[in-house]
């Protein structure tokens, strides 16, 4: 980690430095640049509104369908704070810690361009909130995905102007009691800053974000599990030859395939003669499958990262131009669309990774019914597999695209709204029913491989293996699986090796 701070401007934001801002803790800050743009922009505007002639959508009128509605210079600020207050109308589970802080330093990045009309005071208050783990109290529904996150980011922003709640050290806090304890003053807002804090799609994009760090880390798991599983079942390696994907290029399929095999070489059970001449698809098409979700991941993620470095707010400002132009980048449909495929391709992955528990308890390939000993007394893995069909089924209806509905809002002004927002939060369900499924592979493969012994895995695989008997230990007869699975679920989250 080079920098305890991650510097913010108009420079391009990477997904690397994403993921070291919240794995390594690391604060955030503007540059001098982005400040000065940021003062620019103000300035701008500053003069624009002392022309007693000038009406700008947002910035002198009402909002939505009250666009035509024009509000006197000397209401601008109760025009900003009612804009906050009555937009906050958020309901369901709070937005988890990780996402609030990711769309916190998205906002900041947003406005960071010097497009959007603030004043540095509301910036540097955003910061704030970030460095010290300040964190507004979110709530899952509410944003229709269309003129940006107006519910989400309400509730980000209610904070500046001394209302909200927010959590802090491990409690739920009123604003207005924190700010009198940290000494933070109330934000002021100017005329336009309501619609630049609200306008935006920080809530789509943080949890795109997050999506997108989890769903990097299961598909290397995925894999990497999936190896295991190969010489669990005593697998044929044909269908990861070089030479089958060389004549279908998929970018995904091909890396597939070469990493499960560098995953299995050396293996004593992979080398050795096999009685089958094929494996059901769950094994031999695994690059296929596999490969389909990296190229889907590299997609989605492609344009999250474009999403991310760009101003989503509405109007913008543009000084070199002398131009204050209203249009909808706020609109969420490339994010809708795309996480709506993420959910699609991730679930997936647990899809085959079902029938791949499923095999392995079948009580073929000399495995034991259920890969328990004295199958009857005991039920072994049975019930493991109910588990997985469950979730897998769960994600089938969860996949039902949100981006493909839409309701009318604010009296037919907003007439098309993306859904980007629902296809988020369900989107993150998704992948952790992934990873629970992922588990239960695990705990199946590293069980059916301790009935392979003394034959050996690969070096790589017997390294997982082990680590994961520190975990949990081999299932001699009948226990409570539930602790099992669930210690299984937290070592995928947090088992670090060289995975590719």
């Amino acid at each position: 980690m080079s920098y305890n701070y991650l510097p913010l401007d108009k420079s391009w934001l990477d997904f690397e430095q994403v993921k070291n801002l919240l794995d390594y803790n690391q604060q955030i800050s503007i540059t001098f640049d982005a400040h000065d743009r940021i003062n620019k922009c103000r300035e701008y505007l500053n003069k624009k509104m002392a022309d007693p002639d000038s009406v700008y959508y947002g910035i002198n009128t009402g909002f939505g369908f009250l666009q035509n509605v024009r509000i006197q210079n000397g209401q601008i600020e109760k025009l900003q704070d009612n804009l906050l207050k009555s937009h906050a109308c958020g309901m369901g589970e709070e937005v988890p810690a990780v996402i609030v802080k990711l769309m916190l330093m998205l906002k900041v990045k947003s406005l960071s361009y010097g497009y959007s009309g603030v004043q540095i005071d509301t910036v540097k208050r955003l910061m704030d909130m970030f460095n010290h783990d300040v964190l507004p109290v979110i709530y899952t529904q509410g944003s229709l995905g269309a003129s940006g996150d107006l519910a989400p980011l309400s509730h980000l922003s209610l904070p500046l102007i001394g209302l909200g709640e927010v959590n802090y050290q491990d409690e739920k806090r009123k604003v207005e009691d924190l700010w009198q304890e940290l000494e933070w003053e109330v934000i002021r807002l100017q005329s336009k800053e309501g619609l630049a804090l609200i306008n935006g799609t920080q809530f789509m994009s943080a949890y795109g974000l997050y999506c997108l760090k989890k769903a990097e880390h299961l598909i290397k798991m995925a894999n990497l599990i999936c190896a295991l599983s190969y010489d669990a079942f005593d697998c044929i390696t044909e269908p990861l030859n070089e030479c089958i994907q060389t004549i279908r290029p998929h970018k995904g399929q091909i890396e597939a395939a070469k990493t499960i095999r560098a995953y299995l070489n050396g293996s004593e059970i992979t080398a050795r003669k096999k009685e089958q001449v094929q494996d059901p698809y769950s094994f031999r098409c695994v690059p296929q499958v596999h490969g389909a979700t990296k190229d889907v991941f590299d997609n989605v993620l492609d344009v999250f990262l474009t999403e991310i470095n760009s101003v989503t707010d509405n109007p913008n400002i543009f000084p070199d131009d002398n131009l204050i132009v209203s249009g909808g980048n706020f609109h969420g449909q490339p994010l809708a669309l795309r996480l709506d495929f993420l959910s699609i391709a991730m679930s997936e992955l647990a899809n085959i990774s079902e029938r791949r528990i499923y095999q392995l308890i079948s009580g073929q390939r000399n495995l034991p019914l259920f890969l328990v000993t004295d199958p009857g007394l005991n039920s072994g893995f049975m019930i493991p597999q109910y588990t997985a069909a469950g979730i897998v089924s769960e994600n089938k209806q969860l996949c039902t695209p949100a981006s493909i509905d839409s309701i009318s809002s604010s009296n037919n002004q907003e007439d098309h709204v993306s859904m980007g927002a629902n296809a988020a939060t369900k989107c993150l369900r998704v992948i952790n029913n992934v990873e629970k499924v992922l588990a239960i592979e695990l705990l199946s493969a590293a069980q059916a491989l301790d009935f392979r012994r003394p034959a050996k895995t690969s070096e790589l695989l017997e390294e997982l293996h082990a680590a994961f008997r520190k975990v949990v230990s081999f299932n001699k007869e009948d226990r409570v699986l539930h602790d099992d699975m669930m210690k299984a679920v937290e070592f995928i989250g947090t088992f670090n090796i060289n995975i590719g």
